[in-house]
This record gives C-alpha cells, sequence and structure tokens, in this order.
C-alpha cells in the first residue's frame, strides 16, 4: 500500500513512511548467504533456511498462493471504484474463464470507507461508492461461487491522503465486522502505526480473526520492514516482502530480484508476496508482462490480478488464464523457485514440482535477444535417454536429450516443464532458433546477422525449413543455407542473411521473426516462431549531439519514464521540473529515476562522451545512485555514488568505435528511494 499521493511527491515511490528502501530490503533477506552466494553472478542466490520454523496456522487456508483481484493498480481511489466495479469484475472471472484458470478472490483495496467511524466505533462503508454496502457486495461475489476480501490497516488510520480509519486499537470490533459481512481475505497494510511493534500489531488482528470462527486468509502488507518471513509463518499466510510494485519493467525486475532468495520462507499456507500484478495496465509491452507473470508464477506468488479487467484486451486475459503457467504457481509442493545460474542478465531459475518434475524459467533481462541454456542433470532431474520438455507459453510438447536451451527475446522469459519420460521419443524433437543480435540498420543500408537452429532432440528434424520475415518495404535476403532434408539430433544450421531497410523509412523498432519449420520422424509438423527486433537507426549530427536530442534504442526507467531536459518528477510524462543538481541548472539533459538504462546509438561516428550527473534538487539532500557508461557492452566510465548532497560531478568516456552507448544509473548501493538521477548536460563529441 502508500501514503497520501501529496506525500509522495517527489519521492519516486508510492510508499515511503517508516520503509526501508529496496536495497535494504533486499539485503535483509533472511538469513545471510554465504559469501560465495552474494557474489555478482549468483545475485539471487537464497540464504540458507531458518533453524527453528515458526509452525504453520492450523486453519488449512492458502495451501496454495491466493489468486484473484485487487483494485488498486488501476483505479486507486477514483470516482470508478464503486459497487458496480466490483459486481463487474466477478462476473468477468466467469466470462472470462479466469474463475476456471483458478482465480477466487474479489478484493477491494483503500477507500471503501468513510473517514469517521459511526457512534458505535463501527467502519461505515462509503455510501456513494457502495450503496448496498459491504454484505451486499460479498453476497454477490459469492453468489457467483467466488471469494470476497477487504482492505484496513495496522495503524489507526489507512495508507490514503483522506486517512480513512484503521484497525489499531479495533482489532476485535473490525474483524467481526468483516466476519459479519462475509469477508475471506484481509489484506492488512502498515500506514500510520504509532511505532507499535509490528509483530504485536499483526498478532492481535490474527487472534481478532481466529475469535469470530470465520476461516479468513490473512495478508500481511508491511512490505519487508521487519523480516515478516522470519515470524509470521503463524501469523499470516502470506506477508509482502517489498515495497510497492510500479507498472514498469525496471520495477517488476527490482521486486523479483528482492524477492527470489525467500524461497526457504514460502511453502503451503505461508507465502511470500512480492506484490500485485501489473499486467494488462499498459507499463509493460506483451512480452514483459509474459516474464512478470512467469517469474510471479516460478515464485509461487500470490497472483492478484492488478488491471482494470473491463478494459482489458484479448492479449491480457491470455496471459493471465495460462493454466499451464498457473500451474506452475498452483503446485501442491508449494516450492518456490530458486536461481540457478545468473550471469549477464541471463537467469535460470529452478522450481521443483510434486510429480517430480521440473519448472525452468530463462530469463533474459537485457535489451537483446540471449541465449541461455542449461541441463537435465544440472536442473536436478535424473539421468535419462530423454526428457519430454514443455514449452508453456506456446504449449508445445517436445523432446530433448538433455539441453534445455532457447534463444530468448529481450525482455522475454521462456518457461518450460521438464519431465523424464520413456515415451520421449513420441514427441517431435526440440529445435531452437536464434539470431546473434538485433540488426541496427540506417535508411537505404543494410546490415548481416546470422540465425542458427538447433536440434536438442534424439531424432532428426526433417524438411527444415528457416525463414526471416522483413518488415514491410524492408528485404532479408539468405545468403547461405536456410534449408536442410533432416537436420540430426545434436546438430545445427546456421544461416547468414542480408538485412535491407528501404530509404526514407522512419526510425524507430520493427518486427523481424524468425521461423522454424520441421516435420518430426512421425510426420507431425513443428512452426516454431522467435520474436525479433530490427531498429532503423538515425546517425548523430556531427559536431555536438546532446543526448536529449538523439533518439533512443530503449530506454528503461525505475520510476516513471525518462524525461528530455527536465527531472524525471513523479511517475506521470512530463511532469518533471528544471534539471537542478546543488543548485544548479541546466537547460539540457535526461531525467531518470534508478534503476535506469538508455540506450543510443552512435554509429561509430561519435568519439567522446560528457555529462554533469547527480542527484536533482527536487528530492533536496536524499537519494543515492552511481552513473556508468558503456560502450557496445563495456563499461568505459563511472561516476561512484553520489548522493543528493554533491554538486553535480563531471563524467567523461572514450566511446571511439561504439555503434551504441548506454547510460546505466544504479541505485548506489540503497535502494531506490528519492534516486532522481541527471544526466544534466550530456553530449557527445562527433
Amino acid at each position: 500500500m502508500r501514503v497520501p499521493i501529496r506525500s509522495t511527491r517527489r519521492t519516486g515511490h508510492r510508499r515511503f513512511v517508516g520503509a526501508l528502501s529496496l536495497a535494504l530490503l533486499c539485503a535483509a533477506g533472511a538469513t545471510a548467504p554465504p559469501a560465495a552466494a552474494r557474489t555478482p553472478g549468483n545475485p539471487g542466490a537464497a540464504p540458507a533456511a531458518p533453524a527453528h520454523p515458526a509452525p504453520r496456522l492450523p486453519d488449512g487456508l492458502a495451501k496454495t498462493p491466493p489468486m484473484g483481484f485487487n483494485n488498486w493498480n488501476s483505479t486507486h481511489c477514483r470516482a470508478e471504484f464503486t459497487e458496480d466495479m466490483v459486481k463487474g469484475i466477478a462476473d468477468l472471472f466467469l466470462a472470462k474463464g479466469l474463475k476456471d484458470a483458478g482465480y477466487q478472490y474479489v478484493n477491494l483495496d483503500d477507500c471503501w470507507a468513510l473517514p469517521t467511524r459511526d457512534a458505535n466505533g463501527k467502519l461505515v462503508p462509503d455510501p456513494r461508492r457502495f450503496p448496498h454496502g459491504i454484505k451486499a457486495v460479498a453476497d454477490y461475489v459469492h453468489s457467483k461461487g467466488l471469494k470476497f476480501g477487504i482492505y484496513t490497516s495496522a495503524g489507526t488510520k489507512t495508507c490514503n491522503s483522506a486517512g480513512f480509519p484503521g484497525g489499531l486499537g479495533h482489532e476485535k470490533s473490525d474483524a467481526q465486522q468483516f466476519a459479519d459481512w462475509g469477508v475471506d481475505y484481509l489484506k492488512y497494510d502498515n500506514c500510520n502505526n504509532q511505532g507499535v511493534d509490528a509483530q504485536q500489531r499483526y498478532r492481535t488482528m490474527r487472534d481478532a480473526l481466529r475469535a469470530t470462527g470465520r476461516p479468513i486468509v490473512y495478508s500481511i502488507c508491511e512490505w519487508g520492514e521487519n523480516k515478516p518471513w522470519e515470524w509470521a509463518s503463524d501469523v499470516g499466510h502470506l506477508w509482502r516482502t517489498t515495497g510497492d510494485i510500479s507498472d514498469s519493467w525496471s520495477s517488476m525486475l527490482a521486486i523479483a530480484r528482492q524477492n527470489l532468495p525467500l524461497a526457504p520462507y514460502a511453502g503451503p499456507g505461508h507465502w511470500n508476496d512480492p506484490d500485485m500484478l501489473e499486467v494488462g495496465n499498459g507499463g509493460m509491452t506483451d512480452t514483459e508482462y509474459r516474464s512478470h507473470f512467469s517469474l510471479w508464477s516460478m515464485m509461487a506468488a500470490p497472483l492478484l490480478i492488478g488491471s482494470d479487467l473491463r478494459k482489458a484486451g484479448p492479449e491480457t486475459f491470455e496471459i493471465l488464464a495460462n493454466k499451464d503457467v498457473i500451474a506452475l504457481d498452483q503446485d501442491a509442493l508449494g516450492k518456490q523457485a530458486t536461481v540457478l545460474a545468473s550471469e549477464s542478465g541471463r537467469w535460470t531459475l529452478v522450481k521443483h514440482l510434486a510429480d517430480g518434475g521440473r519448472a525452468v524459467a530463462l530469463l533474459n533481462e537485457t535489451d537483446r535477444p540471449q541465449r541461455i541454456a542449461t541441463t537435465a542433470r544440472a536442473v536436478g532431474l535424473p539421468q535419462a535417454a530423454g526428457y519430454r520438455l514443455r514449452d508453456l507459453w506456446q504449449h508445445r510438447d517436445t523432446h530433448t536429450t538433455g539441453a534445455i536451451a532457447a534463444t530468448v527475446p529481450a525482455h522475454g522469459t521462456t518457461v518450460y516443464r521438464v519431465t523424464a519420460d520413456t515415451n520421449w521419443a513420441t514427441y517431435p524433437p526440440a529445435v531452437e532458433t536464434g539470431t546473434d543480435r538485433t540488426p541496427l540498420v540506417e535508411a537505404g543500408a543494410s546490415t548481416d546477422i546470422r540465425s542458427t537452429v538447433r536440434n536438442l532432440g534424439g531424432t532428426p528434424a526433417r524438411n527444415l525449413t528457416v525463414t526471416l520475415k522483413a518488415p514491410q518495404g524492408w528485404h532479408a535476403t539468405a545468403a547461405s543455407p536456410a534449408t536442410a532434408r533432416a537436420l540430426p539430433g545434436g546438430r545445427s544450421l546456421t544461416t547468414t542473411w542480408r538485412i535491407t531497410a528501404p530509404a526514407g523509412a522512419s526510425p524507430g523498432a520493427y518486427d523481424l521473426p524468425l521461423t522454424a519449420d520441421y516435420r518430426s520422424p512421425r510426420g507431425e509438423r513443428v512452426t516454431t516462431t522467435l520474436p525479433g527486433t530490427a531498429h532503423l537507426v538515425v546517425p548523430p549530427p556531427a559536431g555536438t549531439a546532446y543526448a536529449a536530442e538523439l533518439p533512443w534504442l530503449t530506454a528503461a526507467n525505475g520510476w516513471g519514464p525518462v524525461e528530455r531536459n527536465t527531472s524525471v518528477g513523479e511517475n506521470a510524462a512530463g511532469d518533471g521540473g528544471p534539471l537542478r543538481i546543488g543548485g544548479t541548472g541546466f537547460t539540457k539533459g535526461l531525467g531518470v529515476h534508478a534503476a535506469s538504462d538508455v540506450t543510443l546509438y552512435t554509429g561509430r561516428r561519435c568519439s567522446a562522451f560528457t555529462a554533469r550527473v547527480g542527484i536533482d534538487d527536487e528530492v533536496g539532500d536524499r537519494g543515492s545512485a552511481g552513473f556508468e557508461v558503456w560502450a557496445d557492452g563495456k563499461r568505459v566510465a563511472t561516476s561512484g555514488t553520489v548522493t543528493g548532497a554533491d554538486a553535480a560531478r563531471t563524467l567523461t568516456a572514450a566511446v571511439a568505435g561504439a555503434e551504441t552507448v548506454r547510460l546505466v544509473v544504479t541505485d548506489g548501493g540503497d535502494g531506490i528511494d528519492y534516486d532522481h538521477a541527471d544526466w544534466a548536460d550530456a553530449k557527445f563529441s562527433c
């Protein structure tokens, strides 16, 4: 949850009252892992399991992670949050197959009540939003075969600026009122807690809920401040491990990084909660949303839809209702995935399953396709002649003799379910397709890329045809063979392609899918397509080229969009102010928020980069960040850590011969709160 909007101005984070920074939350993760596990190459390594874990709740609820809906991410306290909206969501659960996919809970967040209690100290629903009261809404949800949830805070007031009444000191009365209304799920937030001990606050409400006699799933939402994973397994059914998520790739990935090391603490009836889903809210691509959904399912996280389903398109429902992926989240064994490997933005996550198989997620956090590979033996499967390999987004079964690999698109995640199978040869061989890079092409010019098709199976892929589909008006010509009568197991076919962009084409990203079509030995036809992208790029002008005036290949930001010539401000585009560091103003530059990564095309035409870097004055003397310049994948300059109390620091870098330059901002090691970072007067000499 979060504090009032007026209180979050210039924080770059919705919730900061009493909250630790994201980095501190991550560092607080359970028992500290051994030194080897904390190396950069293994950032998601799990801590040691607790020596004496607390007993589970005895009520048998939440044996698998709760699945449902919460309105906050899409509506906040806006007027559209009403009784009719909530009923409409319940209707859509049935109409769109979400109930059938496993979603149960329709949950209210903040702003459902009036700001004051009645004369008897009871909570009063807002009659404008809920004219028939909360029980009537709960009854409607129940009539659909669903369950109903509600929200309050473990403080004197909730987190909204209107100051709705919280549960502190009213636990027994509020719990009984919720039970009388038919509540099945309580989200209990952390604002205005008056410094009362966290364990005491949350145990008091636990006892009050138990005393009602109604089975109510209890969601502890104290943002991971007090390490609830260490003490709350006999208090709540789930506990937030992080601050609030926002609808951006950087935020989602940062939260996943914090939650991954806490795998030893999750299990049936007690779950790590990295916050609600953002799928469908519009701040990420469909590829990124599939990664989001994949990661949450691998982490056995609660799956609480945070988008307004009344406005959602078919792509959103396709992601949210993917039963293959949901089955990982809801697996009866209740194991959270752990990190098998992490290097240079390539992640391999493994989740043990109740049937003895493994779920394997290959995550590519970089902005270009990456090949990620492991083996059945490495993920803990027994030795076998072959394995069934099910792609959970393609819903396709193939076989492998042990290799588990994919060329994963930028910001994408490939998820496999892998099992030893004596009938492995009845499935077609798994064929992996990939390209060596993302082509950057100037209008009227050409460039070459290579595609590789690998047969991971033990039987041949017959009548193989490889196709690279160029955008309209472009040309993609194979300069080497793109077909094979039979590709034996363990062999590959590499093809060189000449990509030509038309003169006068507009700059931007264009789809460039790679398709491999083949037949199994039994004659079954298989077609697999790797989404790809080609960028039509514009070379920088000769002389001085300001970063704010160049088109970006990619621009990722930890909070809100990257801004040109203004600070990052708050979450909306264009809401920043003039760039100012240490009292000095600048007219040109980029306003960003850690963690941030902006990639620019320099086309081997520029020799040097320079900028004045620092934390924008809009956050006062708070915040810290590190500024880095990368040229063609090599870091060529770093600022060290700068804070809100520092003056602007000059950063220069030699970038001669570089095709691309990345401007990266890290969190300075203490989390992203207040990290409004400026690349002031950022320019290239070209």
